[in-house]
């Protein structure tokens, strides 16, 4: 799968909120998409599943543009998982099959469970199969969200802040399933994150949004210091911790 994001541009009430936006992604990649609030990573995400229609640009799965599939196929080959859930009546075990319903025709088939049930053992959510959503906590209501994406199969991910309501032990689980998506079933995955050090972690490329552009489009390799302060607002430092890049803010001058 390759994804081919081309001068997509896109405002509200006559303000601009991306402007100019390109990149390519290939299939099996994650790409961290960070900024600051108001930079336009929510924005983007909804112009790329189709939620929101782009003022001008293309985005093209596979050389076919997204602006001319129908609803179904849509949903065939693209997830989103937002920042906010309302609560629906239904167990995890059927919130996760509905993950399915892109792929279903008159009835459920065995590969529509086992793939539900793969998905619920993978997150360890089997337990709490039959619970209702409402009954859930925060961080759980998240994982069944992500998992219902997962059952969905796309060829492409897109999540906002999956991380935001984890504690640290599901946010590695999480960030370790998804990556492993990615690479074992050659999806492609797009994830807008405040935690730098969690997309530093997992991510292979990331673009920085400033005000509405890409700052920079870089792999994880090339982040520095001087590149998350153009892009956050804030001096930091780096460090290496058992091969993993580390950020804490600087300490304040006195």
């Amino acid at each position: 799968m390759n994804l081919n994001v081309s001068g997509v541009t896109f405002g509200y009430n006559g303000k601009m909120v991306l402007d100019d936006i390109n990149f390519c992604l290939s299939g099996g990649e994650v790409l961290a998409v960070i900024g600051v609030n108001g930079a336009g990573k929510t924005t983007l995400l909804k112009c790329l599943c189709g939620i929101l229609k782009p003022s001008g640009g293309a985005v093209l799965i596979d050389s076919t543009d997204t602006a001319r599939m129908d609803r179904q196929e849509r949903a065939r080959r693209i997830s989103y998982v937002p920042q906010r859930y309302v609560d629906a009546s239904m167990s995890v075990y059927d919130a996760v099959l509905l993950g399915r319903k892109p792929h279903m025709g008159w009835s459920l088939t065995e590969h529509d469970l086992q793939v539900t049930e793969d998905v619920l053992h993978a997150l360890h959510l089997e337990s709490m199969a039959l619970r209702q959503l409402s009954n859930l906590s925060g961080g759980e209501l998240q994982k069944v969200i992500i998992g219902r994406s997962l059952a969905q199969e796309p060829d492409l991910l897109l999540l906002d802040e999956p991380t935001s309501n984890l504690d640290l032990r599901n946010q590695m689980e999480v960030m370790n399933i998804l990556n492993t998506v990615a690479k074992q079933r050659n999806v492609s995955i797009i994830v807008a994150m405040h935690d730098i050090n969690t997309a530093l972690r997992f991510a292979d490329r990331f673009l920085m949004l400033k005000d509405g552009h890409i700052h920079s489009l870089a792999p994880w390799g090339d982040i520095t210091e001087g590149l998350i302060c153009q892009v956050l607002g804030v001096d930091v430092i780096m460090g290496n911790v058992e091969g993993h890049h580390v950020v804490i803010p600087a300490p304040s001058i006195q």
